[in-house]
């Protein structure tokens, strides 16, 4: 099994564990993770490096379809050739799940980009994990998977 595969299945099944003991959210938890789900997509809308490098821990892993796993380094240095432009970047269907320090946000995302020139559109499920550190929530780990259907 390939390193990527195998962190993405980790990754997957933590987040089962998690979503299967069934803590509440606090409503300002579930407030702010909301807000900065606006904020990431905003950021990708604009390409903006710096805001998505707030919004990312130092430990940040993300994995995405057709890609290697990738950390915030890598992602932060790919955002900031600005070869990819967002026309869209859309979630829907979001589900917030805390547990204290950690909280999980899963929903669906609805990308369009332009990349060397080619227009690609994405239809993805996704799950980002939260982490509470020094009082701020911070993406540790974004997954994705294409979506099932139409």
């Amino acid at each position: 099994m390939r390193k990527s595969s195998f962190l993405a299945l980790v990754v997957l099944l933590l987040s089962l564990l998690l979503l299967s003991v069934g803590a509440a959210v606090q409503p300002d938890t579930e407030q702010e993770l909301m807000r900065l789900e606006q904020v990431w997509n905003q950021a990708h809308l604009n390409n903006d490096a710096a805001v998505l490098e707030t919004l990312w821990a130092d430990d940040l892993i993300v994995m995405v379809p057709g890609m290697a796993a990738m950390s915030k380094s890598e992602v932060l240095s790919f955002v900031k050739t600005g070869r990819m432009k967002f026309s869209r970047y859309e979630t829907t269907d979001l589900r917030v799940r805390s547990f204290g320090d950690t909280a999980i946000v899963s929903g669906n995302l609805f990308r369009s980009r332009t990349l060397g020139g080619t227009v690609h559109e994405d239809r993805w499920q996704f799950l980002k994990v939260y982490a509470r550190r020094y009082g701020k929530w911070r993406v540790v780990a974004f997954t994705a998977t294409e979506a099932a259907g139409p």
